[in-house]
This record gives C-alpha cells, structure tokens and sequence, in this order.
C-alpha cells in the first residue's frame, strides 16, 4: 500500500503548499524560508523540520518560465512594433532586459510551486517512501 492510498496518511493541502512554496515558504509550515540562496532548496525546514531534500524540480520551473516569459513578450514585442514602429537597437535592448528581469523574478516562484507541489502529492520521498526504480 503506497502513502497516497493509506486512509491513515492525512492529505495536504495543493494549492496551499504550492502557495507556500511560490512565497518561498516551506509547504508544510508555511513558517521558515525553504530556499538558502537564489534557487537552492534547504535540506530540512527549519521552522518544522521537513525534509526537502527529496525535490525533484529540475529543468521544469525553467521550461515553464521560459514559457511564460516568452508568450508575454512576443505579444508585448509584436503590439509595440506596430503601434510605435521603434528601431531594432530599441526593441532588442528593451525585451532582451524585460525578459532577463522576468524570468529572474518568476523562476523562484515557479521552483517553490513546484516543490510545494511535490510535497502535497508525496512524490520522489515526501511520502516517506523511497522512488521506485524505472521499470525495463
């Protein structure tokens, strides 16, 4: 039996922890900062001392800014071309800084919801289960 069918094993809360972990917050607590530096997830909470070691974020925050940070700027670069017609000098230094600030600001947030949610859905030891190998 896993951890996530256990009846005794109480559920957490999604969009809480996700919330918790895009603030910076540890998602069990929601009390201590989960990050050391920049995007560097501590071993254990200090304010309760949950392991959150177990993440497993990866590439995904960054795809998922890159996307976000993408879209936005297309539409924005695309809309101030037609309307104002700038040089290329302007329109590249402009959305070149713009998107830089962008995915500096929301990697972070994005990494935490990620985290947050892996603690909510107990995945990769959160469970208090090891991952299980690939299967051949």
């Amino acid at each position: 039996m896993t951890a996530l069918s256990d009846p005794a094993t109480p559920d957490r809360p999604l969009g809480e922890a996700m919330r918790r972990g895009a603030s910076g917050r540890c998602p069990s607590c929601g009390d201590a900062r989960m990050f050391t530096g920049y995007l560097r997830v501590k071993d254990h909470c200090s304010g309760c001392g949950e392991a959150l070691h177990h993440h497993r974020a990866d590439d995904g925050p960054a795809y998922l800014t890159i996307l976000i940070v993408s879209h936005i700027a297309t539409a924005l670069l695309l809309a101030t071309y037609l309307l104002y017609r700038p040089s290329t000098g302007m329109l590249v230094a402009t959305f070149l800084s713009g998107s830089l600030v962008a995915s500096l600001i929301l990697l972070p947030i994005i990494k935490g919801g990620f985290v947050g949610m892996q603690w909510a859905k107990r995945m990769h030891g959160f469970g208090g289960q090891p991952d299980r190998a690939p299967e051949p």
